[in-house]
């Protein structure tokens, strides 16, 4: 799938609700599996969108790093349902994708599939779309090469996608898509599915060369 069609069915795929705020959504093409997560969907997201840090795992090695609390609970409730799925052997590729808040679980997703699917991590594609930022703490190339394949999508001005802030010390993970003008809209419209939607069409129609 191209990023235009990619988001296109994060909006539109049928999800499967989980717990308070947890909704996602799965497809299987052959032998690569996709993994979808919703939008915020209401106070209850936000509320997880302004949490704190903490560790991921009880037992870490000596490198240890931090996700944001609050999307990591939601991660949690998810994980149980997508756990079998992750682990089928028959699997050649794993696809993660989630806008905003959605986001934030797919870049925890991608870790949980890079931590428990060694054989897959070449091939692992994660893409946070509008995501904020969800880490704290990663400083270390080994841990950053867990998400070596992971982008977020950023149209420039996205509020979102600058929570919660830097100065706190949080931070994306993976490289940085910039689509879209500075200033063509205002921090909370740059977040609107429909305008990511535009400029990804723009972003892969434009001339090349």
């Amino acid at each position: 799938m191209t990023l235009f069609q990619l988001f296109s069915t994060c909006l539109t795929i049928p999800y499967e609700k989980v717990g308070v705020s947890a909704n996602y959504a799965t497809r299987r093409e052959g032998d690569t599996l996709y993994i979808f997560f919703e939008g915020s969907d209401g106070k209850r997201d936000w509320k997880d969108n302004l949490d704190f840090p903490v560790k991921p795992y009880k037992r870490m090695e000596k490198t240890v790093w931090f996700a944001h609390r609050g999307f990591l609970r939601v991660w949690k409730e998810i994980e149980p349902f997508l756990a079998d799925k992750i682990a089928d052997k028959s699997l050649r590729k794993i696809v993660v994708a989630g806008y905003s808040h959605g986001g934030a679980l797919a870049s925890l997703c991608h870790e949980y599939v890079w931590y428990h699917r060694p054989h897959l991590r070449d091939v692992i594609e994660g893409y946070g779309f509008g995501a904020p930022r969800v880490f704290w703490g990663i400083r270390t190339k080994k841990v950053k090469e867990r998400w070596k394949n992971f982008v977020v999508v950023r149209n420039i001005d996205d509020l979102v996608t600058h929570l919660p802030p830097a100065f706190l010390g949080f931070s994306h993970v993976g490289s940085l898509l910039k689509i879209g003008k500075k200033g063509q809209y205002t921090a909370v419209s740059a977040h609107v599915a429909q305008n990511i939607l535009k400029e990804l069409w723009r972003y892969e129609n434009r001339p090349k060369g």
